[in-house]
């Protein structure tokens, strides 16, 4: 028996249908028949590598050694599972005395690994009357997917970085072989049912600060409307063959006949907002000068979820209360937020008496508005103008620049004023928010960059690019899971879903299975009956 034979046998498809190929697609192979082959092989990297009056380049040795590598490691995996099941007799055992009965024959498995796709032969039992199981399944924690946790695992963490067609390319250019984007979609959901129960038992990051800091903001993504729903999930029309593929998009225009026209204010995307949370502390130290000051930030966290807002303060609320900073306490809190007013409820609601926070560029906004109205766009009297509005903001005298905005109200034409009312009304409402000048003497935060940087960071880059339209179930889990990602707690994630699916399968699950295709329903914890609308 040739060693292509065994390669091909246990690293996938063989190469050609002599009867010696089809003889170890079908019977079992020892442990000890693989031994040999390994052995075979090892001495075959050898010779591949020691030859005489050698012209290869070393491109294309190391192209051809990747190869030889990596069936070698298909028959090491094919080797420790024809052991294992070699030595399942006491584990067989276990499951006949529970009434459990062997099947004479063992079964053939197809195992997807990341080397490539590995055969194996394992015994199975099964209650009279009803449904039965592997031990060796049971007893390496293998689920029915025919994938291990190491490949579907790659899959749904590159996932949160690029698109899912882009993980089956960069699969089949590094391994030599990729799961389907299907595959890659199923293991984004089937790791999303596990995420909020990871982020309520995940414990607090350890050496944290001193002060807590809460930035909370909202980000719209792409959504796909009723009608893209429609056509997605319609029966599709055969297409008319076009003469050559430049008239392809004629022949759809002319199917689908004339686009309707958006009006002014239409929005192109459907938007749908997800809010984000980033949780960070700070603790006392000393700058160059000597001067005290709050470093930091220490033990950054981020969370985001398309649930209403009032999750996301919820979240925010078990998070404090987990790193030590419960409602009560004489601890530092604060908390940084725009001027939405949903989210000022929320905070008088989960954090009663904490430092509450207007970002400053935001006021900043109001006021460049407002001076627009009697500088022109653009100038230095506009720049300069707008600056001393901003000196005065840091000097902790909001009061004040409300007053200057409300000066203009006589140099503006009447359609004018109405804004410049507005602008002052919606400041004086804000202003107990406004207090720059003693949050920079005691160096706290007065604007929200870290939660604007995590927009476009965590939800922009993945979510809100061109020709994308998600549903919002189908985007949760892997918004929650790049969350995960970008806190670098993917590993110890990971391990928490593999303890999961053992205690599943301890509690007597016939066939567990962690891809699925079904959406994930919106996180429900802190959302009441009367809270905005989703």
């Amino acid at each position: 028996m040739t060693l292509t034979t065994i390669v091909g046998h246990v690293g996938g498809p063989c190469k050609g249908e002599d009867g010696e190929q089809r003889e170890w697609r079908e019977t079992p192979v020892s442990s000890a028949q693989i031994r040999t082959k390994i052995k075979a092989h090892v001495d075959e990297v050898f010779a591949f590598l020691d030859r005489k009056n050698d012209r290869r380049s070393f491109d294309e040795v190391e192209r051809c050694l990747k190869d030889l590598l990596f069936a070698l490691g298909r028959l090491f995996l094919a080797f420790y599972l024809a052991l294992r099941e070699e030595r399942s007799k006491e584990e067989v055992g276990k499951w006949v005395r529970r009434g459990y009965r062997r099947r004479a024959r063992k079964e053939r498995k197809y195992l997807n690994t990341f080397f490539g796709r590995v055969t194996c032969w394992r015994t199975y039992v099964r209650k009279a009357g009803g449904t039965g199981l592997h031990p060796l399944d049971r007893a390496l924690g293998l689920t029915a997917d025919g994938f291990t946790m190491l490949v579907i695992s790659k899959c749904a963490r590159l996932s949160t970085l690029v698109p899912y067609e882009q993980v089956t390319a960069l699969s089949l250019l590094f391994l030599g072989w990729s799961p389907s984007k299907t595959t890659v979609e199923k293991s984004v959901l089937g790791f999303g049912r596990y995420t909020q129960e990871w982020f309520e038992s995940a414990p607090a990051p350890e050496n944290d600060g001193e002060v807590l800091v809460i930035q909370i903001d909202s980000k719209a993504t792409p959504t796909a409307t009723e009608q893209e729903l429609e056509r997605r999930r319609g029966k599709r029309r055969p297409e008319e063959r076009s003469p050559s593929p430049r008239h392809r998009g004629r022949a759809k225009r002319a199917r689908r006949g004339p686009k309707r026209r958006r009006k002014k204010g239409d929005k192109s995307k459907n938007g749908k907002a997800a809010t984000i949370v980033v949780m960070y502390t700070l603790k006392p130290g000393r700058d160059r000068k000597g001067e005290p000051v709050l470093l930091g930030p220490i033990n950054k966290r981020v969370y985001a979820s398309y649930a209403p807002k009032r999750h996301a303060f919820a979240y925010a609320r078990r998070e404090a209360d987990k790193r030590g900073f419960p409602t009560g306490s004489n601890k530092k809190i604060q908390l940084v937020t725009d001027g939405d007013e949903d989210l000022e409820r929320y905070a008088k609601q989960f954090f009663p008496g904490v430092e509450h926070t207007l970002d400053i560029y935001h006021v900043l906004e109001y006021v460049w508005e407002a001076g627009r109205f009697f500088e022109a766009e653009g100038s230095k009297e506009l720049a300069d103008w707008v600056k001393a509005q901003e000196r005065l903001l840091y000097r902790g005298k909001a009061a004040a620049v409300i007053e200057n905005i409300a000066e203009l109200h006589a140099s503006v034409s009447p359609t004018q004023r109405n804004r410049v009312d507005q602008i002052c009304r919606y400041l004086t409402k804000r202003i107990h928010l406004m207090k720059y000048g003693k949050l920079r003497r005691e160096d706290l935060e007065i604007a929200s960059g870290m939660v604007e940087g995590a927009v476009k960071h965590v939800i922009g880059k993945r979510f809100d690019n061109g020709s994308m339209r998600w549903i919002r179930e189908r985007a949760e889990p892997l918004l929650q899971l790049r969350c995960i990602e970008i806190n670098g707690q993917w590993s110890e994630f990971v391990a928490f879903v593999q303890q999961r699916l053992r205690r599943s399968a301890d509690r007597g699950v016939d066939s567990v299975r962690l891809l699925t295709n079904e959406p994930i329903d919106l996180p429900t914890f802190g959302v009441s009956s009367d809270n905005e609308a989703a």
